[in-house]
């Protein structure tokens, strides 16, 4: 059922705007793969699903399903589902003629074709509601029948665009979940657009970094958090530290002192980066050897859930950390900052 996806060099200009939507573009998801498409909005996300379901044609490039050039293949044929925010199902058909539409619309018998909807609505968790009418679900329902009526159709390629966006945590959550099972059950290959970074880390096997039609980085999801490819990469993951200085010989030089980096790290100016998760907070004086530890002033603490979100001064350079409910650390306190070498990263200045 699911096929490699390769983009190749996507280029796509709206008339009369000013940038394009797309330029360069090029990705590959690995046939099974979910590979989630992060940006703010505007960034070109929902162009690019257009593109990929054969709604818009691109400038340049092209799209390969399967490793066939689906160029000039019309939206139906290309083997494609799409599930958008919007369920967009059909109000005047049941639940179960909604999942049977596709295999309808290409000549499967009506017995045959409902008793195949049955069996995608027990997949996403719906059976017995194939007499309802749309009107009478819940949100988190319309859209388990908008993926179960996109599987149906048995595409290469699931295209989801930004579909748990209007729900509230608990039923992303439990979505979530949903399209945990339908990839054990089916494996489909799906491109996810979103905007919200956690969804993305949460529903995905890879993170592609979208701004201003340009591919900003592209690798697993903990690459996107703590190897990011530029500085840009690093704050759409919501990275918070920012520390420009030199590497020489295997050390990070600059205002926060000298922080031991990867060996893999190449000498010259950059960018240290490091998340603020991973900066651990100590009382002055304490510290390991496995680590740089700065000395430090708290300047500012806010709470943030179960944990403590800490700005410490380092002489001219501050630092983002955060420190559970149990270290109470208040403003004007002396700690020390451990920084441990492997989740430190380093971005072209």
């Amino acid at each position: 059922m699911s096929a490699d996806l390769v983009l190749d060099g996507l280029d796509k200009r709206f008339p009369g705007s000013p940038t394009p939507a797309l330029h360069a573009f090029s990705l590959t998801v690995a046939a099974g793969t979910c590979t989630a498409v992060l940006g703010p909005s505007g960034s070109g996300k929902s162009t690019l699903l257009r593109i990929i379901a054969g709604l818009e044609e691109p400038d340049a490039g092209a799209v390969r399903i399967g490793g066939r050039d689906v160029a000039g293949v019309a939206a139906e044929r290309r083997g494609v589902g799409m599930v958008f925010q919007r369920s967009l199902l059909f109000p005047h058909l049941t639940v179960l003629d909604n999942v049977a539409f596709s295999d309808r619309v290409s000549g499967t018998s009506r017995r045959a074709a409902r008793s195949r909807a049955e069996e995608y609505l027990e997949m996403v968790q719906l059976r017995g509601f194939g007499d309802r009418r749309v009107g009478e679900l819940s949100g988190g329902q319309e859209q388990r029948v908008a993926i179960a009526r996109a599987l149906a159709a048995e595409p290469a390629v699931l295209l989801l665009d930004e579909p748990f966006s209007a729900l509230d945590p608990a039923l992303r959550s439990d979505m979530h979940d949903l399209l945990d099972a339908v990839r054990t059950a089916v494996s489909p290959t799906i491109v996810l657009v979103t905007h919200d970074r956690d969804e993305a880390a949460r529903a995905s096997d890879r993170i592609a970094l979208l701004e201003h039609g340009v591919l900003l980085h592209e690798g697993t999801v903990l690459e996107a958090y703590r190897r990011p490819q530029n500085l840009r990469a690093a704050q759409i993951m919501g990275g918070r530290n920012e520390i420009p200085g030199e590497v020489r010989d295997g050390v990070h030089h600059s205002a926060l002192g000298s922080v031991p980096v990867p060996p893999e790290t190449p000498d010259g100016p950059g960018i240290l980066v490091i998340r603020h998760e991973d900066v651990a907070v100590l009382d002055d004086g304490a510290g390991s050897t496995d680590a740089a530890a700065i000395a430090g002033v708290v300047e500012s603490t806010r709470v943030a859930g179960a944990r403590s979100e800490i700005v410490v001064r380092c002489g001219d350079a501050r630092v983002h950390a955060e420190s559970p409910p149990t270290q109470r650390c208040q403003i004007g306190d002396r700690v020390r900052l451990e920084l441990p070498v492997s989740a430190v990263h380093v971005v072209a200045a």
